[in-house]
Protein backbone atom coordinates (compact mmCIF):
# COMPACT_ATOMS: atom_id res chain seq x y z
CA UNK A 1 0.00 0.00 0.00
CA UNK A 2 2.89 2.32 0.70
CA UNK A 3 4.95 1.73 -2.30
CA UNK A 4 3.02 3.96 -4.45
CA UNK A 5 4.37 7.67 -3.89
CA UNK A 6 7.19 7.00 -1.94
CA UNK A 7 9.53 7.95 -4.11
CA UNK A 8 7.33 11.18 -4.89
CA UNK A 9 7.29 12.10 -1.42
CA UNK A 10 10.36 14.02 -1.51
CA UNK A 11 12.42 10.95 0.26
CA UNK A 12 14.34 10.63 -2.59
CA UNK A 13 13.87 7.76 -5.53
CA UNK A 14 16.42 5.64 -4.14
CA UNK A 15 14.95 2.42 -1.41
CA UNK A 16 14.39 4.08 2.12
CA UNK A 17 15.97 1.35 4.28
CA UNK A 18 12.97 1.91 6.60
CA UNK A 19 10.34 1.53 4.22
CA UNK A 20 11.81 -1.89 3.01
CA UNK A 21 12.33 -2.96 6.69
CA UNK A 22 8.45 -2.31 7.09
CA UNK A 23 7.43 -4.48 4.08
CA UNK A 24 9.89 -7.18 4.93
CA UNK A 25 8.45 -7.09 8.83
CA UNK A 26 5.24 -6.99 7.46
CA UNK A 27 5.71 -10.17 5.36
CA UNK A 28 6.79 -11.87 7.45
CA UNK A 29 4.36 -11.43 10.07
CA UNK A 30 1.66 -12.12 7.62
CA UNK A 31 2.69 -14.66 6.19
CA UNK A 32 3.55 -16.73 9.45
CA UNK A 33 0.18 -16.33 10.91
CA UNK A 34 -1.13 -17.54 7.62
CA UNK A 35 0.63 -20.69 7.95
CA UNK A 36 0.25 -21.09 11.46
CA UNK A 37 -3.72 -20.76 11.09
CA UNK A 38 -3.69 -23.17 8.00
CA UNK A 39 -1.76 -25.96 9.38
CA UNK A 40 -3.38 -25.79 12.89
CA UNK A 41 -7.08 -25.69 11.23
CA UNK A 42 -5.46 -28.42 8.88
CA UNK A 43 -4.37 -30.83 12.09
CA UNK A 44 -7.98 -30.52 13.58
CA UNK A 45 -10.11 -30.76 10.72
CA UNK A 46 -8.48 -34.27 10.62
CA UNK A 47 -10.17 -34.85 14.41
CA UNK A 48 -13.78 -36.04 14.50
CA UNK A 49 -16.04 -33.46 16.99
CA UNK A 50 -18.14 -35.42 19.06
CA UNK A 51 -20.67 -36.13 16.66
CA UNK A 52 -22.02 -32.72 15.20
CA UNK A 53 -21.32 -30.48 12.33
CA UNK A 54 -20.55 -26.88 13.18
CA UNK A 55 -23.97 -25.63 11.79
CA UNK A 56 -25.22 -28.01 14.64
CA UNK A 57 -23.37 -26.92 17.41
CA UNK A 58 -23.45 -23.24 16.50
CA UNK A 59 -27.14 -23.81 16.08
CA UNK A 60 -27.53 -24.55 19.69
CA UNK A 61 -25.22 -21.69 20.83
CA UNK A 62 -27.69 -19.67 18.92
CA UNK A 63 -30.62 -20.87 20.56
CA UNK A 64 -29.49 -20.96 24.03
CA UNK A 65 -28.12 -17.24 23.99
CA UNK A 66 -31.35 -15.85 22.33
CA UNK A 67 -30.53 -15.71 19.03
CA UNK A 68 -32.77 -17.90 17.12
CA UNK A 69 -33.60 -15.56 14.93
CA UNK A 70 -30.23 -15.24 13.70
CA UNK A 71 -29.79 -18.24 10.17
CA UNK A 72 -27.27 -20.00 9.21
CA UNK A 73 -26.10 -19.95 5.68
CA UNK A 74 -23.20 -21.05 3.25
CA UNK A 75 -20.67 -19.19 1.81
CA UNK A 76 -17.65 -20.34 -0.63
CA UNK A 77 -14.09 -20.95 -0.25
CA UNK A 78 -12.45 -21.74 2.56
CA UNK A 79 -11.93 -19.94 5.85
CA UNK A 80 -14.02 -17.28 4.44
CA UNK A 81 -16.57 -17.98 7.56
CA UNK A 82 -18.11 -14.61 9.11
CA UNK A 83 -21.22 -13.27 10.77
CA UNK A 84 -22.81 -10.32 8.67
CA UNK A 85 -24.87 -8.28 11.03
CA UNK A 86 -26.60 -6.16 8.20
CA UNK A 87 -28.89 -9.52 7.85
CA UNK A 88 -28.32 -11.25 11.02
CA UNK A 89 -26.96 -14.59 9.30
CA UNK A 90 -23.94 -16.77 9.89
CA UNK A 91 -22.28 -17.28 6.77
CA UNK A 92 -20.28 -20.70 6.92
CA UNK A 93 -17.58 -22.23 4.13
CA UNK A 94 -19.06 -25.96 3.04
CA UNK A 95 -16.60 -27.70 5.22
CA UNK A 96 -16.91 -25.51 8.67
CA UNK A 97 -21.13 -25.99 7.87
CA UNK A 98 -21.41 -29.46 7.24
CA UNK A 99 -18.40 -30.81 8.59
CA UNK A 100 -18.08 -32.66 12.15
CA UNK A 101 -14.24 -32.05 12.92
CA UNK A 102 -12.96 -29.80 16.04
CA UNK A 103 -12.01 -27.13 13.81
CA UNK A 104 -15.42 -26.89 11.72
CA UNK A 105 -16.80 -26.49 15.31
CA UNK A 106 -14.82 -24.45 16.45
CA UNK A 107 -14.95 -21.78 13.62
CA UNK A 108 -18.76 -22.16 13.57
CA UNK A 109 -19.04 -21.02 17.04
CA UNK A 110 -16.80 -18.25 16.92
CA UNK A 111 -19.13 -16.79 14.44
CA UNK A 112 -21.59 -17.47 16.63
CA UNK A 113 -20.09 -15.52 19.60
CA UNK A 114 -20.10 -12.22 17.29
CA UNK A 115 -23.93 -13.59 16.62
CA UNK A 116 -24.63 -13.11 20.59
CA UNK A 117 -22.32 -10.08 20.99
CA UNK A 118 -24.75 -7.95 18.94
CA UNK A 119 -27.69 -9.65 20.83
CA UNK A 120 -26.33 -8.95 24.03
CA UNK A 121 -24.90 -5.06 22.75
CA UNK A 122 -21.47 -6.05 23.58
CA UNK A 123 -19.77 -2.26 23.78
CA UNK A 124 -16.91 -2.89 21.75
CA UNK A 125 -18.59 -4.22 18.89
CA UNK A 126 -20.99 -1.50 18.40
CA UNK A 127 -17.84 1.10 18.02
CA UNK A 128 -16.79 -1.39 16.13
CA UNK A 129 -19.80 -1.01 13.53
CA UNK A 130 -19.63 2.70 14.44
CA UNK A 131 -16.47 2.85 12.83
CA UNK A 132 -17.14 0.60 9.71
CA UNK A 133 -18.37 4.55 7.24
CA UNK A 134 -15.50 6.38 8.63
CA UNK A 135 -12.85 3.49 7.73
CA UNK A 136 -14.71 2.78 4.71
CA UNK A 137 -13.76 6.62 3.47
CA UNK A 138 -10.47 6.72 5.12
CA UNK A 139 -9.13 4.44 3.40
CA UNK A 140 -10.12 4.91 0.19
CA UNK A 141 -9.32 8.59 0.55
CA UNK A 142 -6.13 9.02 2.72
CA UNK A 143 -3.50 8.03 0.16
CA UNK A 144 -4.36 10.66 -2.77
CA UNK A 145 -4.61 13.74 -0.03
CA UNK A 146 -1.44 12.12 1.00
CA UNK A 147 -0.05 12.81 -2.41
CA UNK A 148 -1.88 16.11 -2.96
CA UNK A 149 -0.41 17.10 0.17
CA UNK A 150 3.25 16.38 -1.15
CA UNK A 151 2.94 17.35 -4.37
CA UNK A 152 1.54 21.06 -3.22
CA UNK A 153 3.99 20.95 -0.34
CA UNK A 154 0.94 21.72 2.14
CA UNK A 155 1.93 20.16 5.47
CA UNK A 156 -2.32 20.25 6.62
CA UNK A 157 -3.08 17.80 4.26
CA UNK A 158 -0.30 15.45 5.08
CA UNK A 159 -0.92 15.35 8.35
CA UNK A 160 -5.06 15.08 7.27
CA UNK A 161 -3.93 12.26 5.30
CA UNK A 162 -1.86 10.46 8.16
CA UNK A 163 -5.05 11.06 10.70
CA UNK A 164 -7.05 9.43 8.43
CA UNK A 165 -5.06 6.31 8.42
CA UNK A 166 -4.89 6.42 11.72
CA UNK A 167 -8.66 5.43 11.84
CA UNK A 168 -7.76 2.35 9.78
CA UNK A 169 -5.67 1.57 12.94
CA UNK A 170 -7.93 2.29 15.17
CA UNK A 171 -10.43 -0.54 13.35
CA UNK A 172 -7.90 -2.76 14.00
CA UNK A 173 -7.22 -2.14 17.13
CA UNK A 174 -10.59 -2.13 17.93
CA UNK A 175 -11.17 -5.75 16.08
CA UNK A 176 -9.38 -7.42 18.39
CA UNK A 177 -11.42 -7.28 21.49
CA UNK A 178 -14.53 -7.93 19.35
CA UNK A 179 -12.25 -10.83 18.11
CA UNK A 180 -11.33 -12.21 21.34
CA UNK A 181 -14.52 -12.24 23.03
CA UNK A 182 -16.00 -14.34 20.23
CA UNK A 183 -13.72 -17.02 20.97
CA UNK A 184 -13.80 -16.54 24.48
CA UNK A 185 -17.89 -17.14 23.86
CA UNK A 186 -16.85 -19.96 21.81
CA UNK A 187 -14.60 -21.83 23.74
CA UNK A 188 -16.36 -21.53 27.28
CA UNK A 189 -19.47 -22.92 24.91
CA UNK A 190 -17.27 -25.72 23.52
CA UNK A 191 -16.56 -26.66 26.59
CA UNK A 192 -19.83 -26.50 28.51
CA UNK A 193 -21.45 -28.94 25.76
CA UNK A 194 -19.71 -31.99 27.05
CA UNK A 195 -17.19 -32.07 24.10
CA UNK A 196 -14.19 -34.09 25.48
CA UNK A 197 -11.18 -32.41 27.08
CA UNK A 198 -9.11 -33.14 23.92
CA UNK A 199 -11.28 -32.01 21.43
CA UNK A 200 -11.84 -28.72 23.00
CA UNK A 201 -8.21 -28.31 23.76
CA UNK A 202 -7.73 -28.56 19.88
CA UNK A 203 -10.83 -26.03 19.67
CA UNK A 204 -9.16 -23.51 21.79
CA UNK A 205 -5.55 -23.76 19.44
CA UNK A 206 -7.41 -23.11 16.21
CA UNK A 207 -9.23 -20.10 17.85
CA UNK A 208 -5.93 -18.95 19.25
CA UNK A 209 -4.51 -19.47 15.64
CA UNK A 210 -7.20 -17.09 14.45
CA UNK A 211 -6.95 -14.64 16.93
CA UNK A 212 -3.17 -14.46 15.91
CA UNK A 213 -3.80 -13.52 12.30
CA UNK A 214 -5.40 -10.06 13.91
CA UNK A 215 -2.67 -9.37 16.08
CA UNK A 216 -0.66 -9.33 13.29
CA UNK A 217 -2.76 -7.24 11.46
CA UNK A 218 -2.93 -4.93 14.09
CA UNK A 219 0.90 -4.61 14.44
CA UNK A 220 1.29 -4.11 10.96
CA UNK A 221 -0.56 -1.21 10.74
CA UNK A 222 0.89 0.01 13.60
CA UNK A 223 3.96 0.05 12.33
CA UNK A 224 2.54 1.77 8.98
CA UNK A 225 1.71 4.52 11.08
CA UNK A 226 4.73 4.92 12.85
CA UNK A 227 6.45 4.84 9.77
CA UNK A 228 4.21 7.29 7.77
CA UNK A 229 4.75 10.01 10.97
CA UNK A 230 8.15 9.89 11.01
CA UNK A 231 8.47 10.15 7.73
CA UNK A 232 5.91 13.07 7.49
CA UNK A 233 7.86 15.05 10.13
CA UNK A 234 11.03 14.20 8.95
CA UNK A 235 9.52 15.89 5.55
CA UNK A 236 9.10 19.13 7.75
CA UNK A 237 12.43 19.69 9.38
Amino acid sequence: MFGYGMGYMGYGYGIDPAYLLLVVVSLVLGLATQAYINKTYKVWAQVPSDGDTGADVARRMLDQNGCAAVGIKSVAGTLTDHYDPRDNNLYLSASNRSGGSVASVAVACHEAGHAIQRESGFFMMKVRHALVPVVNFSQNAWMLIFILGVAMNIAGLTYLAVALFAFSVLFQLVTLPVEFDASRRAAAYIEASGMSPVNVRGARKVLTAAALTYVAAALTSILQLVYLLSRTRSSRD
